[in-house]
């Protein structure tokens, strides 16, 4: 006989980040220092601030994930360490980490990475179901209007094309690190939007699946696994793809964000390919 674990407490130091995250976000903070004041070689200290950055962004995405499933009664998370922001704890550091960063670095758009697992069975609320699925995305909206917020008060600096030159609307003081927040802030919204797309095994998917029959829920979750493949595709091989950063760029252009000024940022994090 078998008995399921009933998780009744939690454990000592759940909540306590670990040094894991604690190290990820020093090199952001070490690393955007260097950027701003041109401390050493330049394009690489903006790909560390830019990755980091990044990870930070994709632990608090989980870490949102398990906070409202925990205080939704899976009180499991907090076993497998997933409220102490280690992303080595996911599911599949893999899927959650490397890919995204992989993608991140060569394709310049925010992958949505693995999930932590959510015990479901201790979740008594399609609502709650919702929420804990909407909880990333809303947290990569919220880090989204902090990366941007200097570009909407007017602080950092526009960057335009004007006969084929790079003109600077405003201050071109450390122009580096501005370039690579608004990558940053460009990253955060791709990521929202992949997020919300209503695709199997995608945070958008598991919004709505609370809302299916249980027939159409064994079939979305058989899909599931998948999600990513149909993503690539729709992305990569439709027209989706161009109305995709049709959006994005939409809404950066609104937070303020200068197409130029972002395209700038992510060219400067490919260090090895320019001088």
């Amino acid at each position: 006989m078998t008995y399921e674990p009933v998780y009744t407490r939690t454990p000592r130091h759940a909540f306590v980040p670990s040094p894991v995250f604690v190290g990820i976000v020093a090199v952001f903070v070490v690393s955007g220092w260097m950027t701003w004041t041109g401390f050493g070689n330049v394009r690489v200290d903006v790909f560390l601030f830019i990755v980091a950055g990044w990870l930070v962004s994709l632990c608090l995405h989980e870490y949102a994930h398990a906070l409202i499933g925990y205080f939704s009664g899976d009180r499991s998370v907090a076993e497998r360490g997933y409220l102490k922001l280690n992303p080595l704890k996911y599911t599949s550091p893999l899927l959650s980490i490397v890919l995204p960063v992989v993608v991140v670095v060569l394709g310049g758009i925010g992958l949505p990475g693995g999930a932590v697992w959510i015990d479901h069975r201790y979740i008594n609320s399609k609502v709650k179901d919702s929420l804990i699925s909407a909880a990333g995305p809303l947290t990569n909206v919220v880090l989204a209007l902090i990366c941007a917020f200097p570009f909407l008060i007017g602080v950092g600096p526009t960057l335009d094309v004007v006969g084929g030159q790079l003109v600077a609307g405003g201050s071109s003081d450390h122009l580096e690190f501005w370039a690579a927040l608004a990558a940053l802030a460009f990253l955060q919204v791709t990521a929202t939007i992949l997020n919300l797309l209503p695709i199997p095994g995608l945070d958008g998917g598991s919004i709505l699946s609370p809302w299916m029959s249980p027939a159409y829920q064994r079939a979305w979750n058989l899909f599931a696994p998948y999600g990513f493949i149909l993503l690539f595709l729709l992305l990569w091989q439709t027209r989706i793809g161009e109305w995709f950063f049709d959006l994005v760029y939409w809404i950066t252009d609104r937070l303020g964000l200068s197409q130029v000024l972002i395209q700038v940022g992510l060219e400067l994090m490919r260090f090895w390919s320019g001088s």
